[in-house]
């Protein structure tokens, strides 16, 4: 860690920077490299978020590491098992050993002539700026903005005398027994708060603008408890793994091809655990088509269970006002609330903030496109990992690893040292990321773009792009390979 050039220097250590660090380990075991984390713990969204309940919303069989089995029975998990999990792994191959904790990467200079980046990090402990470099960078930073959440504009918000809580910041000293509590939103942190937070709390309202699609799903996988009885867990893990790859794929396509089939389906789901005569349509119906916005999944159903047991309550309103002890919404109702939880989104951050030049000139990441959903065009050795929507994060960041391994498997192999994206054919871009939800629509003009084809587009489709990234070519029409000083010294051309 003396050293101050490596190989290749990972952003980030949650889930996807460790996963990329633990790759590069197994399969270039002679390369040297680092990892820059902004906070000071391993686990990065697993081990900030620390609100009640907290839990996956993806099967631990595909959120889990490829390489590294899940052998806890739940399949669905809570935040405590993961941060564990992606601890151990850490510890397993020495990436733990590897991290710069409480460094924050603000900028990164690349320079053709030397193969190099010089990568710039604030040290949050000392107030001091470090400068590294290396010859690959990998950016593990997620797309959430870690040190602020969504809070809108609430009006009369400074009348309210009761305590206001984001998720993103919980207090370890907020006590909710026997408290009357307001979640604000629909989204998946709104569905895990409440029935986590019913448990204990005088009641649990959810107040939301508009419904989102709720979907409940077992918390343990039967197949895969039977398959564990006969098998070791590293045989059974990727054979239950692509069953559930192959099951969520089938499910995402059935919901685009056929989404009046599926809201039906939907439907029967919440109508059957839901008290008799309960107004559907107007709680559990939401306006657009599933998968439009991801699906919220809730585990054996625990929030359509704290409904029927009259702990909880959803009402579907705007807020007028926030009053001295609660909220008057837009149809004249008021509801009392000692807590008020605003579970209204998160704000997302490019690169984790960082700003990027090529040469010089600085990289305008909104004009970029990502080849193969990974590097951007114009930018020589620099990959990001972006999860999928409809998936889980990890399927993904497993697949970007890979091949940023592969990529420096060539270029050792061929005698070249910079891997260069270029821009698509033609005008047209699509957003990177394919989803209408609000959190994301705010801020999508300030990332990068996709084009309307392979290899500049990915399709949201893990078994095609396993195909693409694992054994597809490395030398296609959307990438260039030269050496040190034979670059042409420009910025993104997107």
């Amino acid at each position: 860690m003396a050293c101050d050039h490596v190989d290749v220097l990972i952003v980030g250590a949650g889930l996807s920077g460790v996963g990329a660090a633990c790759h590069l380990q197994r399969e270039h075991p002679g390369r040297t490299y680092a990892l820059l984390e902004a906070r000071d713990a391993i686990g990065g969204t697993w081990d900030l978020f620390r609100y009640p309940g907290v839990r996956s919303d993806s099967d631990m069989f595909t959120l889990g590491y490829a390489f590294k089995p899940w052998t806890d029975p739940r399949s669905i998990a809570d935040g405590d098992a993961i941060r564990a999990y992606v601890r151990e792994t850490a510890r397993e191959y020495g990436v733990d050993r590897r991290i710069r904790f409480r460094h924050r990467v603000v900028r990164a200079a690349w320079d053709s002539a030397t193969a190099r980046w010089t990568v710039h990090a604030h040290r949050e402990d000392t107030g001091a700026t470090v400068e590294l470099t290396c010859g690959f960078l990998h950016v593990c930073a997620g797309y959430y903005r870690y040190d602020a959440g969504y809070t809108p504009a609430f009006p009369g918000l400074e009348r309210y005398t009761g305590r206001l809580v984001h998720p993103q910041h919980w207090p370890a000293d907020l006590d909710h027994d026997g408290k009357r509590v307001v979640v604000i939103g629909s989204g998946a942190t709104a569905v895990t708060l409440v029935p986590a937070m019913a448990e204990r709390a005088a009641h649990v309202t959810m107040l939301q603008r508009s419904p989102t699609y709720v979907i409940p799903l077992a918390s343990r996988d039967r197949f895969a408890d039977l398959l564990r009885r006969w098998l070791p867990a590293k045989a059974a893990y990727p054979v239950v793994r692509w069953k559930n790859v192959l099951l969520g794929t089938a499910s995402y396509q059935f919901s685009r091809r056929a989404p009046g089939l599926m809201k039906r389906a939907l439907r029967r789901a919440a109508r059957t655990r839901l008290p008799a005569g309960y107004d559907l349509d107007t709680h559990f119906a939401p306006r657009y088509d599933p998968w439009d916005q991801r699906l919220c999944v809730v585990p054996d159903g625990d929030l359509f269970a704290a409904v029927r047991a009259g702990r909880a309550s959803v009402v579907t309103d705007t807020i007028d006002t926030f009053t001295e002890h609660g909220l008057r919404l837009a149809s004249g109702a008021e509801l009392p609330a000692d807590i008020v939880v605003t579970a209204t989104g998160l704000n997302l951050l490019a690169l984790g903030g960082m700003t990027l030049t090529v040469d010089g000139v600085e990289v305008d990441l909104s004009r970029s496109v990502a080849y193969k959903g990974t590097m951007l065009s114009g930018v020589p050795n620099l990959a990001l990992t972006v999860g999928y929507t409809n998936a889980s994060w990890t399927l993904k960041a497993d697949l970007v690893a890979t091949y940023v391994c592969r990529l420096l498997r060539h270029l050792d192999r061929t005698g070249q040292q910079i891997v260069t994206p270029l821009p698509p054919p033609g005008e047209q871009r699509v957003p990177l990321i394919d989803l209408q939800a609000g959190y994301v629509l705010r801020s999508l003009e300030a990332f990068p773009k996709q084009g309307v084809s392979a290899p500049w587009r990915l399709y949201q489709n893990y078994p095609r792009d396993v195909l693409l990234m694992r054994h597809g070519r490395l030398t296609d029409s959307g990438v260039r390979f030269s050496r040190a000083g034979s670059q042409e010294r420009s910025a993104s051309r997107a």
